[in-house]
């Protein structure tokens, strides 16, 4: 979501008008206009970003740090963002090690800074980096494992612009059996924020064994799931959805050229 999109969807939860803002922020109609569209030549100057906060009530700091992301060039944000998916793993690591137990220097230390605090707290982002967590079998179900990771947390990542969902997760597709429109090699990014309909394609992890699988979903009566492969050649499985741990919508796909 861009940074024009944020502050749109703001002003129009609120029921403000251009006309309200730029009256309460001393910038003009048409100017604000161009930043909602992204049609703006020149980003917003953090006098301007500041006086959007107050005035439609973000979290102080929160719109400044979206623009200056937005403002790095594509190879300094990517360097930004690994290195911050990195600070996240230690971050993870650190709260389970201190437990219960409470420590100011810790929770200082937890906390990051103001604008990423505000980050976190909105759930809002200029997109976000996804961890890639583990392979997924499109064929016949694999043993599963999120390397111990915690959510948000892995070895790689791959970054989405328009997706939020803080629980998002990718993996890479072994096998064939959703061929032709998921190719072994291709990373798939599921979301689960979303509702699962019949007829999705879907991550689905096994209570029992610890197995996962990439299939088509639907949902039969008797509380039973069809997996249906969008490859031909293999057949369809009936399960009985009490042996379902998760079912994970897919929403994005990285091809493999």
């Amino acid at each position: 979501m861009s940074l024009g999109q944020i502050i749109r969807d703001k002003r129009e939860a609120l029921k403000l008008t251009l006309d309200e803002v730029s009256h309460k922020v001393g910038f003009s109609k048409p100017y604000l206009s161009t930043i909602e569209t992204g049609k703006v030549k020149n980003p917003p100057s953090d006098e301007l970003l500041t006086r959007l906060e107050r005035t439609l009530g973000f979290e102080s700091g929160l719109l400044l740090h979206i623009a200056h992301l937005e403002r790095m060039p594509s190879d300094v944000r990517g360097i930004y963002e690994s290195r911050e998916a990195e600070n996240q793993k230690l971050r993870q690591a650190l709260r389970k090690l201190a437990g219960k137990h409470k420590n100011k220097s810790i929770d200082s230390l937890l906390a990051g800074t103001k604008q990423e605090a505000a980050v976190a707290k909105s759930g809002l982002a200029p997109g976000r980096v996804i961890p890639i967590i583990n392979r997924v079998s499109a064929g016949y179900p694999t043993d599963f494992s999120d390397l111990e990771y915690p959510v948000g947390v892995a070895e790689d990542y791959v970054r989405c612009p328009d997706l939020h969902d803080p629980n998002a997760f990718a993996v890479r597709v072994v096998g064939d059996s959703m061929e032709p429109r998921f190719h072994e090699g291709d990373i798939v990014v599921f979301s689960p924020s979303l509702e699962v309909r019949s007829g999705d394609d879907c991550f689905i992890r096994f209570t029992q064994p610890h197995e996962t699988t990439f299939k088509r979903v639907f949902f039969e009566s008797n509380h039973k799931i069809r997996l249906q492969p969008r490859n031909e050649q293999y057949s369809p499985t009936i399960m009985d959805g009490r042996r379902i741990d998760g079912i994970y919508r897919a929403v994005i796909r990285y091809e493999k050229l």
